[in-house]
């Protein structure tokens, strides 16, 4: 049975954006199996719970035969050994991310030197993205069509419904 390469592509996805869309079509060229790991983090607060996340990733991943998505809760290192992957995916921004992304390889090689870390570079296209610009896109803009230039179109109308229910109860608490 040949071997078979598994890459683990971790984050919150809070919600998914075009940038995340667009590493996970590459790396999935490039390995057999994607598993996209969607992290919990007891610190952060969430827009979307785990399991819309999972929905929303699902979602506009379907079409994508060799992707899976699936949920972990710890260091992203330990969860990709538990899938028997040792190779991580990370989708990297000029300037604003090599830094971050540069220290955690090197923490995440001190866990497990055997996890290699693969870095793909964001498209121009989507290297600005990032899912607090688009809350703030979506918070202030009511045109779906500027929405959707860093979101797929499947998120945009649960995206909009989320902000729309964050204004309310940020409303009513004042």
């Amino acid at each position: 049975m040949p071997h078979t390469r598994t890459a683990v592509y971790t984050g919150s996805f809070d919600p998914i954006t075009l940038g995340h869309l667009h590493i996970i079509e590459r790396a999935s060229h490039l390995f057999d199996v994607l598993v996209i790991g969607i992290g919990i983090n007891a610190d952060k607060r969430p827009l979307f719970n785990t399991a819309d996340r999972v929905d929303l990733v699902k979602r506009v991943t379907g079409d994508i035969d060799n992707v899976r998505v699936e949920v972990f809760e710890g260091l992203a290192v330990d969860f990709v050994r538990s899938l028997n992957a040792n190779i991580m995916v990370r989708g990297i921004r000029p300037l604003t991310d090599i830094a971050g992304e540069f220290t955690m390889m090197m923490a995440n090689h001190q866990l497990d030197p055997g996890v290699e870390t693969v870095f793909l570079m964001a498209d121009e296209r989507f290297a600005h993205v990032s899912s607090s610009l688009l809350k703030q896109i979506a918070s202030m803009s009511d045109d779906d069509e500027q929405l959707a230039k860093f979101v797929p179109l499947a998120i945009i109308k649960p995206l909009r419904e989320k902000m729309r229910k964050r204004s309310q109860a940020i409303s009513a608490a004042e």
